[in-house]
C-alpha cells in the first residue's frame, strides 16, 4: 500500500483498561482523532494479559483504519507516549501517514526443507532489489522464528537495509504470543512490513554499555570461545583489567560482564557505536577461556564492557541527541514520530525510576508520538549491519523528505 498525501504525520494512543475490547476501542478513537486523516502504516502493541481476546478484534482494526498495513504483537510491557506500563494490562496504537511511501505488510514463516531452511510469506509485489532507503520492520515470535537467520540473509542480499523491531514477549512457551498482520492475528512466525519511498527512517540502537580496560586482539578462538587475547589466556587479561577498576566497576563485572567486538578493523580508535556488545556466558578457570554470545575469530579486536543504569542513560541520550541534530541539519525539523523496541531487561529492572527510555525520547525529541513494547530480543543495525540484540533500546525515527 502507498499514499500520495503531502504531509507526513504520526499519532499514538495508550490505554490501560483491563478490558481488551474497550482498550482497543479507546486507542482507535484517540489515535484516529489525532491523525486527522488516512494512515498507511499502523502498529499495535498489547500486553500479554490481552492476548486471549485479541483474535476477535483483528478485523475491527483493519476495517476502522482502512488499511491492511497493520502490524502488531504482544509484549510483557507496553510503551505509549512517555509511559512504560510494565507487566500490567495496556494497549498502544501508533499510526502514520507516510507521503509517497510504499508499505508492504507480510506474515513470514520459517520452514525446513531438504535444501535447508527457508522463509515463506513474501508478497508477490516484493521488489527483488530493495530500493535505497528501504527498511524492514519485523515483529517475531521467539519460539518459532529464527530472526538471526533472516537477518544474516538480509545483510547479504540487501546490504545496508535496516531491520528494526523486536521479538514478541510475555508468552512463556510456543503459541502463547500473538502477531498481527492486517486483520489477522497469528501465534507463530513474524509480522513484517517493507517500507520504502519518500519517508526517511533513521535508526538509533543504544546498547547501553561502556568499555573498560583497553582493546585486545583475539589470538586464539573457536566458535564463541575466546581462548587467548594478545597471546595470553582471556581470563588472565580480564584479571589485568579487573585490578585497575574502581570498587563499583568491579561489582558491575561480577554482576554482568560483556565483550564488545569491533565491527570495522580499519579504525585506530574505537568509540560508541564501533562495538557489537555481547554477554559473557561462561568461563573456564582451568584453561582461561571465556565464552560469549557471539562468534569470534583470531585477528578480531575486542574490549571488555560493563553496563549500569547511568551508562545506559548516557548512551541513549547521546545517541538521540545526535540523531536530533542530524535530522535538524538535513530537513530543519525533528522526527514526526518514533517506534521504541526496548529490552525486557531494561525498565525498572535496570533503572531506578520507571518510564526511562520513553522519557528519554520525550526529553531529546520533544512530544512526538511514540509507541512500542519490551521485547525478548531487539533488532537494529550497528555499523551498517543488522543484529539481534539483548539489553538494547532500538528506535525507529520517521522523518519526512524535504518536499513533504
Amino acid at each position: 500500500m502507498s499514499t500520495s498525501a503531502t504531509a507526513l504525520r504520526c499519532a499514538a494512543a495508550l490505554s490501560t483498561s483491563p478490558d481488551t475490547r474497550r482498550a482497543v476501542a479507546e486507542v482507535l478513537d484517540e489515535a484516529c482523532g489525532r491523525l486527522e486523516g488516512p494512515c498507511n502504516l499502523a502498529m499495535l502493541f498489547a500486553s500479554a494479559q490481552h492476548a486471549p481476546k485479541l483474535d476477535s478484534l483483528g478485523a475491527l482494526l483493519s476495517e476502522r483504519l482502512e488499511t491492511e498495513a497493520v502490524l502488531g504483537c504482544t509484549g510483557e510491557s507496553i510503551v505509549g507516549g512517555d509511559r512504560e506500563i510494565e507487566q500490567q494490562p495496556a494497549v498502544a496504537l501508533w499510526l502514520a501517514r507516510l507521503p509517497e511511501t510504499t508499505v508492504l505488510p507480510m506474515h513470514l514463516e520459517f520452514a525446513q526443507t531438504q535444501e535447508g531452511g527457508t522463509f515463506t510469506g513474501w508478497p508477490s509485489d516484493m521488489p527483488s532489489r530493495w530500493p535505497p532507503g528501504a527498511t524492514l520492520f519485523l515483529l517475531g515470535d521467539p519460539f518459532s522464528f529464527p530472526a538471526d537467520d533472516l537477518i544474516a540473509r538480509i545483510n547479504e542480499d540487501h546490504p545496508g537495509a535496516p531491520v528494526l523491531g523486536g521479538m514478541a514477549s510475555g508468552g512463556t512457551g510456543p503459541r502463547e504470543n500473538r502477531l498481527l498482520v492486517g486483520g489477522r492475528w497469528h501465534d507463530h512466525g513474524a509480522a513484517a512490513a517493507l517500507v520504502y519511498g519518500a519517508t526517511r527512517i533513521r535508526s538509533v540502537v543504544s546498547q547501553g554499555c561502556r568499555p573498560i580496560g583497553r582493546p585486545f586482539i583475539v589470538t586464539k578462538a573457536e566458535a564463541n570461545v575466546i581462548r587467548e587475547l594478545g597471546g595470553m589466556p582471556a581470563l588472565a587479561r580480564l584479571q589485568e583489567v579487573f585490578g585497575d577498576l574502581t570498587a563499583a566497576e568491579q561489582q558491575l563485572v561480577r554482576s554482568g560482564l560483556h565483550v564488545g567486538r569491533v565491527l570495522s578493523e580499519y579504525q585506530e580508535h574505537f568509540t560508541r557505536g564501533d562495538f557489537l556488545v555481547r554477554n559473557v556466558i561462561g568461563a573456564d578457570p582451568n584453561t582461561g577461556a571465556i565464552a560469549i554470545g557471539d562468534y569470534v575469530r583470531p585477528g578480531q579486536t575486542v574490549q571488555f564492557h560493563i553496563r549500569d543504569a547511568a551508562t545506559a542513560d548516557e548512551d541513549l541520550r547521546a545517541l538521540l541527541a545526535q540523531a536530533a541534530t542530524e535530522s535538524g541539519e538535513e530537513s530543519r525539523s525533528l522526527p514526526a514520530g518514533a517506534l521504541l523496541f526496548t529490552c525486557n531487561g531494561r525498565g525498572t529492572r535496570l533503572f531506578p525510576q520507571p518510564n526511562h527510555d520513553a522519557s528519554c525520547l520525550r526529553d531529546c525529541l520533544g512530544e512526538i508520538p511514540v509507541a512500542g513494547f519490551f521485547a525478548q530480543g531487539e533488532l537494529g543495525p550497528i555499523g551498517g549491519k543488522n543484529f539481534l540484540h539483548g539489553f538494547t533500546a532500538s528506535v525507529a525515527l520517521f522523518q519526512g523528505s524535504d518536499k513533504s
